[in-house]
């Protein structure tokens, strides 16, 4: 898709809102590759993540200088879902990338919604439990930020446009 505006993009959120569907919605919209963070998480965070315990800042930094790794070699283009949940690590995404133009769109959801989501989920590591954590760690984009806040209480397709409309032409 020629009109897109970005080639470098994070799908951002807590957990359920649907990351892995609207990048994928929008890999397969615009061309660029989808690559799931949760993917490139190392076991001992799976296995963390995975008994209720969420992660800590010194739990992340190497998975997201993996995660800048992967943007910084997708010369192409990537959607990349990533929660991304702080600013700091926005800004870290940024800079290791060596990418200061990285857009984000933060996926964001009403608290029962999410919970609905996550409990409907099945064969993912990441538990219902830990949403509170990760809502209570959520840092909403600043003004400054290169990026969209899209709500999820409509279709893929809706939310989709609203990213091509906020990135397009």
């Amino acid at each position: 898709m020629s009109h897109f505006k970005t080639r470098h993009l994070v799908i951002a959120g807590v957990s359920g809102c649907g990351k892995s569907t609207v990048g994928q919605a929008l890999s397969d919209l615009t061309g660029f590759r989808y690559l799931d963070a949760d993917d490139l998480h190392p076991k001992e965070n799976v296995d963390k993540m995975s008994s209720g315990q969420p992660l800590t800042d010194e739990d992340r930094w190497p998975w997201l200088d993996v995660c800048a790794s992967e943007l910084s070699k997708a010369a192409d283009g990537l959607i990349l879902g990533c929660s991304a949940l702080r600013r700091v690590y926005r800004d870290h995404l940024r800079s290791k990338s060596n990418l200061p133009e990285l857009a984000f769109v933060h996926l964001s959801g009403d608290r029962d919604l999410l919970l609905s989501r996550l409990n409907d989920r099945k064969d993912h590591y990441m538990p219902p439990s830990l949403l509170t954590t990760q809502l209570d760690t959520l840092e909403p984009m600043q003004p400054d930020e290169r990026g969209l806040v899209v709500n999820i209480d409509q279709s893929v397709d809706d939310i989709v446009q609203n990213i091509v409309d906020g990135f397009g032409s």
